[in-house]
C-alpha cells in the first residue's frame, strides 16, 4: 500500500510523482513501457510548445525546462531524477483491471506491457501483481485507469450545440486536390484508392467519432555514422501508395510528403500537404481500443511510414532527384539508440476525455471565463491535424481528394494571453481518489489548445499536491480545500494567474 499510484511515466506522470514525494507522501509510478518521459523523450523539447515561458512554474518551469533538446538526453534526465529521489517505478505493466469500493479505488491489477524492438506496445499479455494505494493519478495518454474505474469520459468531436462552439465539429475540407480517388479512374465500382476514405456526408458542425493524428515525431539523417536504414515492411506494395503517385504533379513541395515538416530539428506532420508522413483515420480507433487494437495502430503508423519512404525511393513516378534524395535517408540512430532510431512513443495528441466536474472549452481557450479555481495555465491555440482523408466535390461538383478536421486558430497563444484551467477539470465527478491531469475533461475543441506537455506537467504538479492534501485531510478530491490548495501551490511557485507584468517571450 502507498499514499499515491501514479499511472503513467510521461513527463506529466514523472512530475506528479516527485511532486508526491516531495510533499512527504509515499509515491509508486507505474509506466507501461521502459522509458520515462513520453513524448519529451520521443521528439518534443520540453519547452518547445511554451510559447509564453513565464506561464509555467513550478518543477516544470525550474526542472523540466533544464532537460535540454536532445530527446535521448530528456528521457535519461527523468530516469536520474526520478531514481535520484528513490522514487519506486514499475516499468513493462500496465493496468488490466480496477476494482473499487463505493466512490473509491483499491486496487488496480496491472499485466504485463513489454515493448518490442522498436518501441511498439504488446497486444498479448499476461496478468501480473496488483497495488493498492490511497489516491491514485492517471497521467497516461490513453487514460486506462481512468477508464476501467467507470469514470465517464468522452471521445471524438462534440457538435457546435454541444457546448455552444461555432467551431466544433465537422469542419470544411482543407488541401483538396483533384485527383481521382477511384482505383480504376472514373469506375466507383472499382472501389477507393488505399489511403482514401468515403466521406460520411455529416454536415459542418456535426457530431463523429473521430479525432485528430497520430504521429511519430522522428529525426532522418544522411551520416554513416548515425544512419539507420528505413526498411519497407515486409507486407509492402506499391498499390498502397498509388494515390501517392497520383498527388506527384500536384505537390508544390515533395519533402512535404517525406519527412514532412522540420520542426525544432524533429520531422511533424505537415498539414499543409494532401499526404504527408503518417496515415489519417487510425486514431479513431485507438481512443477507447484495446491493445490488441492499438499495438497494431502503432505499427501502421510505423509500417506507412517505412513504405512510404520506399515508395519514393524506388518508384519510377518519382522524380529521380528525389528519388535519390529520398533513398539517402536513414533514421538517426543516435537520437533513439534504444530502439534503433524509432521514437519509443506514438504521439497520442488527444485520446480519451474525462467528463469531470467543469469542462474547457472554446469559451476558455478565448479568455471568456474566469473560473476561481485555477491550478495552472494553458497556453496555446487551437491546434487540430486533420482527422480524415476523403472523396469529396469542390464547390463546381469536380471530384478529387481532400483532408478534414485541420484548424489552427489564434496563433501559438488563443488570444494573446494564457488561461486557467480550474482544478475542476482534472476532478471526476464522483470517484473520490482519483485525479486526471493527462486526460483532462475538456472538449475536443479545448483539449485541441490545452493539450501541451508543459500543461500537462504544470496540472500534474497541482495534482499530486491536492492528492496529499486530500490524503492528509481524509477528504475525497472533490472536498479539497481549493483556497488552501492554491496557496501550497503559489509556494512552489505555480503560475495560477495571467498579469501584465509577466512578459511572453519574444
Amino acid at each position: 500500500m502507498v499514499d499515491v499510484c501514479v499511472y503513467g511515466g510521461t513527463a506529466a506522470g514523472c512530475v506528479a510523482a516527485m511532486t508526491a514525494y516531495q510533499e512527504g507522501a509515499s509515491v509508486l509510478l507505474i509506466e507501461p513501457s521502459r522509458w520515462l518521459g513520453g513524448m519529451l523523450g520521443a521528439g518534443i523539447k520540453p519547452a518547445q510548445d511554451c510559447p509564453v515561458p513565464a506561464a509555467a512554474g513550478g518543477l516544470t518551469r525550474d526542472v523540466v525546462f533544464g532537460f535540454g533538446n536532445h530527446p535521448h538526453n530528456v528521457m535519461r534526465a527523468f530516469h536520474e531524477w526520478i531514481a535520484a529521489a528513490g522514487i519506486e517505478v514499475i516499468f513493462e505493466r500496465r493496468v488490466r483491471s480496477v476494482a473499487r469500493a463505493g466512490n473509491r479505488i483499491t486496487t488496480i491489477k496491472l499485466e504485463t506491457s513489454p515493448p518490442d524492438r522498436w518501441g511498439v506496445p504488446a497486444a498479448a499479455s499476461l496478468p501480473d501483481r496488483e497495488v493498492q494505494a490511497e489516491f491514485f493519478i492517471d497521467a497516461s495518454y490513453e487514460g486506462d485507469l481512468m477508464a476501467l474505474a467507470g469514470v465517464p469520459y468522452r471521445t471524438g468531436r462534440e457538435s457546435q450545440d454541444v457546448f455552444g462552439e461555432e467551431i466544433a465539429g465537422v469542419r470544411p475540407v482543407t488541401n483538396w486536390t483533384p485527383i481521382d480517388p477511384y482505383v480504376v479512374p472514373g469506375d466507383s465500382t472499382s472501389g477507393l484508392l488505399p489511403l482514401v476514405e468515403e466521406d460520411h456526408g455529416r454536415a459542418i458542425g456535426a457530431a463523429d467519432d473521430y479525432t485528430q493524428a497520430y504521429n511519430y515525431r522522428f529525426y532522418v539523417t544522411t551520416d554513416p555514422a548515425k544512419r539507420v536504414e528505413l526498411t519497407p515492411p515486409d507486407n509492402y506494395s506499391p498499390a498502397d501508395y498509388k494515390l501517392v503517385r497520383r498527388y506527384l504533379k500536384h505537390a508544390d513541395d515533395l519533402s512535404g510528403i517525406f519527412p514532412g515538416w522540420i520542426n525544432s530539428g524533429e520531422y511533424n506532420y505537415q498539414r499543409g500537404s494532401l499526404i504527408t508522413n503518417a496515415p489519417l483515420g487510425l486514431s479513431r480507433e485507438y481512443q477507447d481500443g484495446s491493445w490488441d487494437v492499438r499495438s497494431r495502430i502503432w505499427r501502421q503508423h510505423l509500417d506507412y511510414l517505412r513504405g512510404l519512404h520506399h515508395f519514393l525511393s524506388t518508384d519510377e513516378s518519382v522524380p529521380a532527384a528525389f528519388r535519390a534524395e529520398t533513398a539517402a535517408y536513414g533514421l538517426d540512430g543516435s537520437v533513439f539508440p534504444e530502439t534503433d532510431g524509432w521514437p519509443p512513443q506514438l504521439y497520442i495528441r488527444v485520446c480519451r476525455r474525462l467528463e469531470g466536474q467543469y469542462t474547457i472549452t472554446h469559451a476558455d481557450v478565448i479568455n471568456q471565463t474566469e473560473p476561481p479555481d485555477s491550478i495552472g495555465l494553458a497556453l496555446f491555440g487551437v491546434d487540430v491535424y486533420p482527422v480524415r482523408r476523403i472523396a469529396s466535390r469542390n464547390a463546381s461538383g469536380q471530384l478529387g481528394v481532400a483532408t478534414e478536421g485541420d484548424m489552427f486558430i489564434g496563433g501559438h497563444l488563443g488570444t494573446g494571453r494564457p488561461y486557467p484551467v480550474p482544478y475542476r477539470a482534472i476532478t471526476p465527478q464522483q470517484t473520490g481518489n482519483l485525479l486526471v491531469p493527462v486526460c483532462l475533461s475538456a472538449s475536443h475543441i479545448g483539449y485541441a489548445a490545452t493539450r501541451m506537455e508543459p500543461v500537462f506537467c504544470v496540472l500534474a504538479e497541482s495534482a499530486a499536491v491536492a492528492a496529499v492534501q486530500s490524503l492528509r485531510a481524509q477528504t475525497d478530491v472533490q472536498d479539497v480545500d481549493v483556497e488552501k490548495l492554491q496557496a501550497r501551490l503559489i509556494e512552489r511557485g505555480q503560475v495560477l494567474s495571467w498579469s501584465s507584468n509577466l512578459e511572453p517571450c519574444g
